[in-house]
């Protein structure tokens, strides 16, 4: 009797097995056609990348043990010692902790470009430099980037653009369809969606990143687990409703915030008033995302006595699961970097950032309504 599972198994396996000589011939001889050990790929992992690849349209993918490790795996790519990088400043802070605190370890420097200058690139670049990273939508702030007319001033000056899709997922954009070379997500968040994966993804055009793609991920250990990896697919078949659904949710929860007199200012692409908020229209297909940040005044008791009083947000430094949460800036994603930075970026005592979920909104609205009485 032929057994023919719908959904693919579990592969839970560190190593597989072969008849023979001739079968591990095959193994080198035609790559993808056999698998040896599940560092160097496992089927579980590779459904995970083509699916995300798929999504956004590229050439080839790997899947990662994490987001931090998608955006390592990437720069390497492109990069070795005595390269320089470019990197958007406003940009999450762990990508620019890894910057800062190991990769010029391994001689790879960077130099950090404000958002107003991501299109003008000129005084930046120096002979050494190899690409640029930046985010969609910028993390904390919400900012949208203009990815075509960013890479294109990128290709203008031999640069590859590897951008962080995470905040806006290839439901929104896709980045590799403006322009961009690289596209990357910590799978963590929207893609798996559930807040129970830890993961990461990276896709590109070019089939020799790709090819450089995979040897890193075999040689450093990046590969994903196949139990991650079967419980990121499955999340992921929910993701064009989920989004939909965080994207509905955050825009009416920007509104209500965007007018309660307790609240300083709102930064959600959705709303009008936002810099960007024409091009998040268009780059974003009309939807907006689930994230979204939002000041109180700059005292930390007032942060404090909201996040106390608050019951559907509970204060966990993540993102992008079902269940809605929120996150502090300025002392978890961003804590490394100095006040002056801080203060530069916007990232000041009464930031908030919003991970919008997909429960009923009315009872969003109502427990903030509450908490900011």
């Amino acid at each position: 009797m032929k057994i023919t599972p719908k959904i693919t198994p579990i592969y839970q396996t560190s190593v597989f097995k072969f008849e023979d000589l001739n079968e591990l011939e095959l193994y080198f001889g035609e790559p993808g056609s056999r698998y040896l050990y599940s560092r160097n790929g496992n089927p579980n992992s590779d459904e995970l990348a083509e699916a995300v690849n798929k999504l956004e349209g590229g050439a080839g993918a790997i899947a990662t043990g994490s987001g931090m490790a998608a955006i390592f795996a990437a720069i390497m790519a492109c990069c070795q010692a005595g390269d320089h990088v470019l990197c958007a400043a406003d940009i999450y802070g762990g990508s620019s902790a890894l910057l800062n605190a190991e990769l010029t370890r391994l001689g790879i420097s960077a130099t950090y470009v404000p958002f107003e200058q991501l299109e003008a690139l000129q005084s930046f670049v120096q002979p050494t430099t190899r690409l640029l990273l930046c985010e969609t939508i910028s993390n904390p702030l919400l900012r949208v980037a203009d990815l075509r007319r960013v890479a294109e001033e990128c290709h203008r000056h031999g640069l590859k653009l590897v951008v962080d899709n995470t905040f806006a997922t290839p439901l929104l954009t896709r980045p590799l369809a403006l322009g961009a070379d690289i596209s990357l997500h910590s799978v963590t968040k929207y893609i798996a969606g559930h807040s129970d994966v830890t993961a990461g993804a990276v896709v590109a055009t070019d089939p020799a990143i790709i090819a450089r793609l995979k040897q890193i991920g075999v040689f450093y250990g990046l590969t994903l687990s196949p139990m991650e990896s079967w419980l990121a697919v499955r999340g992921l078949k929910t993701l064009r409703l989920r989004v939909r659904e965080h994207s509905h949710n955050a825009l009416a929860i920007a509104q209500f915030l965007n007018n309660h007199p307790a609240v300083k200012e709102v930064y959600y692409p959705g709303l009008t008033s936002h810099p960007q908020h024409q091009l998040a229209a268009e780059q974003g297909n009309g939807l907006y995302g689930g994230m979204l940040s939002f000041k109180l005044t700059d005292e930390t008791a007032a942060v404090n006595n909201f996040m106390q009083r608050v019951k559907r947000f509970p204060f966990a430094p993540s993102l992008a699961g079902v269940d809605s949460s929120i996150s502090y800036p300025l002392g978890t994603s961003h804590r490394s970097l100095t006040p002056a930075q801080q203060e530069e970026l916007g990232i000041t005592v009464g930031l908030i950032r919003v991970s919008v979920g997909i429960e009923p909104v009315e009872e969003l609205i109502a427990d903030l309504e509450q908490a900011l009485a």
